[in-house]
């Protein structure tokens, strides 16, 4: 195993040979050198525009044409909870979104446009169809359920993870919740049409148990959503828990880059761009230890400003600074993610296809390099090596040029984006 040594711990970074022969099966755009560019393809109200598979479906040439490769789904199952985020009967995929008939031909008109279809898949946690925990379609017993769940009838083992009071925690070293997953997720690619996951609360259950559940499902693309406490002021824990997450799933699966979120909405917000730069030169999120498997983002549902911008407003970027995150992680590594109201309802969508062509023209990909060539109190600006050119980009009020022989790509309200 390689391991790099940094402030505040050691970093395993699975690229040993071991891992290389485990994932030979896994073939994705978290292998590497990705172009892929991913949509989130819903916000918290989605629900109350039905069906809301009709408008994805609706949306399908356009979004071929800004670039997207992937849309992430919303849960697309049978819930307790209008959003999809409790679920109850798993193949049942009629939901608030829509009939299961409307959400396959959503997925259809993507694969028109040769879009993969990302399935939101939460199996953290599972509710009872008419009480705690009568578990149909599929059916388990009260060893599903970890011991110690607010259920007192739960008989399984002990939890692998943080509790869920919402739900009942499931048991992942339960055999039969196991191959049931599996069998699931299998169907939902065979014959609903997803292409890849997007695992909600990771945080819930072991990672080994993701890695498990796509080497028996071989995803085109993955992503676990672990979302912790997060110290502005030293990040190297924070990041090393997505690094160990990554690990403890054998590599198979990327996680979204929460450190980079955090630090980066403090630097646009209050000009401390110095965030940005680590002690060792590279970027101070998780794309600076792992860039292949981190998913970058602004936003999502659950971060995202409140009504009428279709957030639960957890923890919102600056509204008025969007575009400087996205001058960011759309011209830096890792695989970044576009939140589906900035795009389609904010008015940033020219500006958005603007970078990411830009990025696509100079083959900028998961792991391009990044030239940091100031991070101050004033400015950030960096230099990003594509695999046919190069972009640059400066954010915050102070002046910056990459100098002669640059063409600007776009730019606004203190950040700006050029190409070479």
């Amino acid at each position: 195993m390689f391991t790099k040594k940094v402030s505040g711990g050691m970093v395993s970074l699975s690229w040993a040979l071991g891992l290389l022969a485990s994932t030979a099966a896994y073939a994705g755009p978290l292998d590497g050198n990705s172009s892929d560019v991913m949509l989130q393809g819903f916000h918290w109200r989605s629900t109350e525009t039905s069906p809301w598979w009709g408008v994805i479906q609706g949306k399908a040439s356009d979004i071929k044409a800004s670039g997207f490769t992937m849309v992430w789904f919303p849960p697309s199952g049978d819930s307790a909870a209008r959003e999809g985020y409790l679920p109850r009967q798993l193949y049942v995929q009629n939901s608030s979104y829509g009939t299961d008939a409307q959400l396959k031909s959503a997925i259809g008109a993507l694969h028109t446009h040769g879009v993969k279809a990302i399935a939101d898949i939460v199996v953290n946690h599972r509710v009872g169809t008419a009480n705690w925990a009568d578990f149909t379609n599929p059916t388990w017993g009260s060893s599903a359920v970890v011991r110690g769940d607010e259920w007192t009838g739960a008989t399984g083992n002990s939890d692998t993870g943080d509790g869920f009071s919402a739900a009942r925690d499931l048991d992942h070293t339960n055999g039969t919740v196991q191959s049931d997953i599996k069998g699931w997720m299998n169907w939902l690619k065979s014959s609903i049409g997803y292409d890849g996951w997007r695992y909600d609360y990771v945080k819930g259950y072991g990672g080994s148990y993701v890695g498990g559940y796509n080497n028996a499902t071989v995803p085109y693309f993955s992503v676990g959503e672990l979302w912790t406490d997060l110290n502005l002021n030293d990040v190297n824990p924070h990041r090393q828990l997505i690094m160990n997450w990554i690990n403890a799933t054998g590599g198979k699966s990327g996680a979204f880059d929460f450190t980079t979120k955090g630090i980066l909405q403090q630097a646009v917000q209050y000009n401390e761009f110095w965030r940005l730069k680590a002690s060792d030169g590279k970027p101070q999120g998780a794309i600076g230890w792992w860039p292949a498997k981190s998913v970058t983002f602004i936003d999502n549902h659950d971060t995202g400003p409140s009504h009428p911008s279709g957030g639960q407003n957890h923890w919102p970027f600056p509204s008025d600074k969007v575009m400087q995150g996205y001058a960011y992680i759309l011209t830096h590594p890792g695989i970044p993610c576009v939140y589906w109201v900035h795009f389609y309802d904010w008015g940033h969508a020219a500006a958005i296809k603007s970078l990411i062509a830009a990025r696509k023209e100079k083959g900028v990909t998961s792991t391009s390099a990044v030239s940091i060539v100031a991070a101050d109190t004033t400015k950030y600006a960096a230099t990003i090596t594509g695999n046919s050119g190069s972009l640059a980009m400066k954010l915050g009020p102070g002046s910056w040029s990459p100098g002669t022989g640059w063409t600007l790509v776009n730019s606004g309200t203190n950040w700006a984006v050029w190409k070479k």
